[in-house]
């Protein structure tokens, strides 16, 4: 199959916004409780009601203080309950919210403001602010922060608006009005300002939402929102779960509060990347190991997975079935209860999520549903659903959408969620529509009988070696990433006589590692030299050349003693690789393992 057209389920209406979304659940369900905000190490809920009334505050200041329709309103924060009213606040006041992300640095976030001709930005800390001044646009004539009281100031600021003018203002924007303009990351170049209208969100979320009804629809459903609401995938989970009603909580510190909150709020379902639910497999299996469980530990990840494929082929053996039952007891529960207790399902979007950690988390009793889209086709292009679920796809299209695969095996994707165009930029755009108008995904993919959409690597990122052979570097890179003790890597070998992998070791599932090898007291810089830990990640080496063929298999390795981060300008916000900037900085370690 090479090219498959599913029907929406949810059509782009004439006229009205994302705004209806919170208009019409106050006046339908005014007492439903649809968000908490933190408060001390629990939750406040807020309904429907409030919230409406908070945002219309809210819209009220941002116009008191000379917002007007159509202008470009700049917000950088991380993930906080402000975002999601402040969001809405600058819709209800006409206007259109640009993301910057809280890590950004000055040089980035001048860019956007300049690009995007931002009148206005809300930074969440002193701190971000400070840095946001040195950079300041003259056109970006208001500063507000966050943490400052930010919804208290602006609703003060428009006490003496009326709710006619907020009326007039929100029913101002029509389907396809700009909603936002998010830039993306990218790993080469100047970020490029996506253009995603509000008829983009309502074809996502809508089409999304019904599509997976039991998810999203269900009583009593709730979500912990901790991806970043910068990126599109933040977004489309904040925007769905009002579209759905969906009761809403916010992480703002997923490192430091994510098992906490987890804990306190017991969402029903989770979206997130495949990192967070590898360090979830790998805590659990560093916690086992320390226990001096690590082999029953081992053995229910195995049954686990066995499970899992069972289902598929509908024949669950006996001696299966007590195992599983078995093991549910001792170790799948503690996973679940890891993840607040009450997690049944879980997207995973943003990079791939692996074969065997697909099938070991439905073993244990949490079905991730991957899918796959970028900022251009607004989040979620496919989705593997609960009743139409293949492990190791990133599933069928979304309601709506359709994916062709052209002849190069590039990802064409059409349909009412892919972006109108790059912001102010022609020459983008000629380049990735082709001339009817697919969007060109960059993406290498398959499409299977049943239309379920496979990736097998990034075209940009083919590596070519010296003998002729394309090595797609994300297959071995993701079983890589397997290990607990691999934080993050990156496979090399362009114009090479093989291929060869940088390593890093995460530093969290170290710890353990180091005290049950007597390693107490040696640096990192000596550990990427030890024997011992270069025998480990030899052996996930292996595992991830099981996936590949000789000739595209890893030869050589090195440890590094430091991490790739964001901060460290190694990763987009996704934790997506930035291979120029990684092959620039470690030149000499990749110099030497091709020496001969």
């Amino acid at each position: 199959m090479n090219e498959i057209n599913v029907p929406a389920l949810v059509e782009v209406p004439a006229t009205g916004n994302l705004t209806n979304y919170i208009s019409e659940r106050a006046s339908l369900e005014p007492s439903r409780i649809t968000m908490s905000r933190p408060l001390g190490d629990g939750w406040q809920p807020v309904t429907a009601l409030e919230v409406e009334h908070e945002i219309r505050a809210v819209a009220k200041g941002l116009i008191a203080s000379g917002i007007n329709v159509g202008d470009r309103v700049a917000i950088m924060a991380r993930t906080r309950y402000e975002w999601t009213i402040l969001d809405f606040a600058i819709w209800y006041a006409g206007g259109c919210v640009v993301p910057i992300y809280e890590t950004s640095s000055a040089e980035q976030i001048e860019w956007i403001l300049n690009d995007s001709g931002s009148v206005a930005i809300i930074a969440e800390t002193p701190t971000h602010r400070d840095l946001v001044q040195t950079v300041l646009p003259s056109h970006t004539k208001l500063v507000w922060t966050m943490t400052e009281d930010v919804l208290g100031v602006l609703t003060k600021a428009g006490a003496n608006i009326s709710n006619e003018e907020i009326d007039k203002r929100r029913t101002s924007l029509i389907p396809d009005s700009v909603a936002t303009l998010i830039y993306t990351s990218g790993t080469t170049g100047k970020p490029k300002g996506v253009v995603l209208t509000h008829a983009n969100f309502i074809a996502e979320c809508g089409n999304v939402v019904v599509g997976a009804a039991d998810l999203f629809l269900r009583p009593g459903g709730s979500t912990l929102l901790f991806l970043p609401v910068a990126h599109v995938f933040g977004r489309m989970v904040q925007i769905g779960a009002i579209r759905a009603g969906l009761h809403l909580a916010h992480c703002s510190d997923p490192v430091g509060r994510l098992p906490k909150d987890l804990a306190s709020f017991k969402p029903t379902f989770v979206l997130a990347v495949p990192r967070i639910f590898e360090k979830i497999y790998n805590g659990a299996e560093a916690k086992a190991e320390a226990a001096g469980k690590g082999k029953i530990f081992r053995a229910a990840a195995e049954v686990a997975i066995a499970y899992s494929q069972a289902l598929d082929t509908k024949s669950i053996s006996p001696v299966l079935k007590i195992k599983h039952t078995l093991f549910d007891k001792l170790v799948f529960s503690k996973i679940r209860a890891g993840m607040g207790g009450r997690v049944e399902a879980a997207i995973s979007g943003g990079a791939p999520l692996g074969e065997r950690l697909g099938h070991f988390y439905r073993g244990a009793g949490v079905t991730i549903l991957e899918g796959y889209g970028l900022t251009e086709t607004t989040a979620g292009a496919t989705l593997n659903l609960t009743g139409h679920h293949r492990v190791g796809s990133v599933g069928r299209p979304i309601p709506g959408t359709s994916i062709k695969i052209a002849e190069d095996g590039e990802v064409l994707i059409s349909g009412p969620i892919v972006m109108n165009g790059y912001w102010q930029n022609d020459k983008a755009n000629s380049e990735v529509f082709t001339s009817d108008r697919w969007f060109k995904s960059g993406d290498l993919g398959k499409l299977d009988d049943q239309g379920y959409l496979y990736i097998v690597g990034r075209k940009k990122e083919l590596i070519v070696t010296a003998g002729g052979k394309n090595v797609a570097p994300a297959v071995l890179e993701d079983r890589l990433r397997a290990h607990p003790l691999v934080s993050q890597c990156i496979v090399l070998g362009d114009n090479q006589p093989f291929i060869a992998a940088l390593i890093t070791i995460d530093q969290d599932m170290l710890k353990g590692w180091v005290a049950n090898n007597n390693k107490a007291g040696a640096s990192m810089a000596d550990l990427a030299n030890d024997p011992d830990l270069i025998a480990v990640i030899q052996t996930a080496v292996d595992e991830a050349n099981k996936a590949v063929s000789k000739a595209e298999s890893i030869r050589k390795f090195a440890i590094l003693p430091t991490d790739f981060t964001i901060a460290g300008g190694h990763l987009t916000a996704k934790l997506s690789l930035k291979r120029h900037v990684i092959n620039q900085e470690f030149a000499p370690e990749i110099a030497q393992l091709f020496a001969k």
